[in-house]
């Protein structure tokens, strides 16, 4: 039971510990967020996100990689969106930093996956 508290108690001092970003949503240029963006993580494992039907700071966007698909609606503030466990940000035009929360099934460990993906024109 202690440690199940330990570890509840670690999760809340770890989102507590997160500042809020103090910026208002504000509408995006379509053209930088809508297309097909793919990348590569370290252990040679590819993805692909597809963003569609941006209107304002409110989009659809699909992540595929290896067996996971997840589809989901997000809102895009200070040029970055999360979908799932997976945080996209738009580092450049055509180009953009993802960070992949990823759970180890044999140990329940978590590391985060990092890579870059580019927007195909």
């Amino acid at each position: 039971m202690t440690d199940m508290m330990s570890i509840l108690s670690s999760g809340y001092k770890a989102v507590g510990s997160a500042v809020p970003s103090k910026t208002k949503y504000v509408a995006v240029d379509p053209a930088l967020f809508e297309g097909t963006w793919t990348g590569t993580y370290a252990n040679k494992k590819t993805f692909t996100i597809t963003v569609f039907d941006v209107s304002g700071f409110r989009a659809q966007v699909k992540y595929q990689s290896g067996g996971t698909v997840r589809n989901q609606a997000v809102l895009i503030k200070d040029n970055s969106f999360r979908i799932g466990d997976t945080k996209f940000m738009l580092t450049k035009h055509g180009t953009a930093q993802i960070k992949n929360v990823v759970t180890d099934p044999a140990t329940g460990g978590t590391f985060l996956d990092s890579a870059v993906a580019k927007q195909k024109t």
